[in-house]
């Protein structure tokens, strides 16, 4: 397995590549949702690349980047296993050598970064297109691919790289679930065994309220019915809201490809999901 952690070996591997590549972002602690991404990416591409690499700029000063679950070697084993053979494992001093006080900031998008997450975490969404913007000028793929679970992240993406007239192709991969329907995040290893058994209720809510949301449904009803459930069985709701799936503005009455976004607290973990009205 080919290991880089400087730019200067990365870009002459690059340049001695023939083909398309397609490049996996990652903060390590890899899951099933990760390794479906980079199958999806070698389906799509002659070559991948992952990287791995947990940015201190989209954590806010109250949230977990200390305790953040690091597992380099476990990762390249699980990548291994998986076929890839090629991982871009950069440090704090490439990423930001004058410190993280003093960069240049790509700044998101306001009408898709000011709601959900966005309106809970300052900055983070700043966070996650500055250091995406480095790795897209670091690797130039042709082809960069995002998972559907952090969805406004990805349709922030999107808006960035088109707006900027960057060179690649955003590639969105289905949201994974584990087999009780909790969808994977590295931060489900923060659950303990009671809040894990719990944890599944947060995708059931969501299916049911898409399930629900008819021509005739109300969604403020709707929404507070989600909110009470989700209440009663321990968590702590941050957002239960409908949005368009473009815009991510919020919408009165349901449409078929709305989403559905929840954000909400279970014991010291934060958990994020989104369900899709078909």
């Amino acid at each position: 397995m080919a290991i880089f952690k400087d730019i200067a070996g990365l870009r002459q591997w690059r340049q001695s590549l023939h083909g398309t590549l397609a490049l996996v972002p990652t903060m390590g602690n890899l899951h099933e949702g990760h390794l479906a991404l980079v199958r999806l990416a070698a389906n799509r591409a002659e070559h991948v690349l992952v990287s791995i690499y947990v940015n201190p700029l989209q954590f806010g000063p109250q949230e977990d980047f200390a305790n953040y679950p690091r597992t380099l070697d476990q990762d390249l084993q699980r990548l291994h296993e998986a076929g890839c053979q090629t991982v871009f494992t950069p440090d704090n001093g490439l990423m930001y050598p004058r410190g993280r006080q003093d960069i240049s900031i790509v700044m998101p998008p306001r009408s898709l970064s000011k709601v959900l997450c966005g309106a809970s975490r300052p900055g983070h969404f700043a966070g996650v297109c500055t250091v995406l913007s480095k790795l897209l000028h670091m690797v130039a793929p042709e082809i960069l691919v995002l998972g559907e679970k952090d969805y406004q992240q990805l349709r922030i993406v999107q808006q960035m790289v088109a707006d900027l007239n960057l060179n690649v192709q955003v590639l969105p991969g289905p949201l994974q679930r584990e087999a009780d329907g909790l969808a994977y995040s590295s931060r489900n290893t923060f659950l303990n065994l009671a809040e894990r058994q719990v944890a599944p209720l947060l995708a059931e809510t969501l299916f049911d309220l898409a399930r629900r949301s008819t021509s005739d449904a109300e969604v403020s009803d709707l929404a507070a019915t989600g909110w009470e459930r989700l209440e009663r069985a321990g968590f702590l709701p941050e957002y239960l809201e409908l949005r368009d799936a473009q815009t991510l503005q919020s919408l009165a009455l349901p449409q078929p490809g709305a989403r559905w976004f929840a954000a909400a607290r279970l014991g010291q973990t934060r958990l994020i999901d989104n369900v899709i009205i078909s």
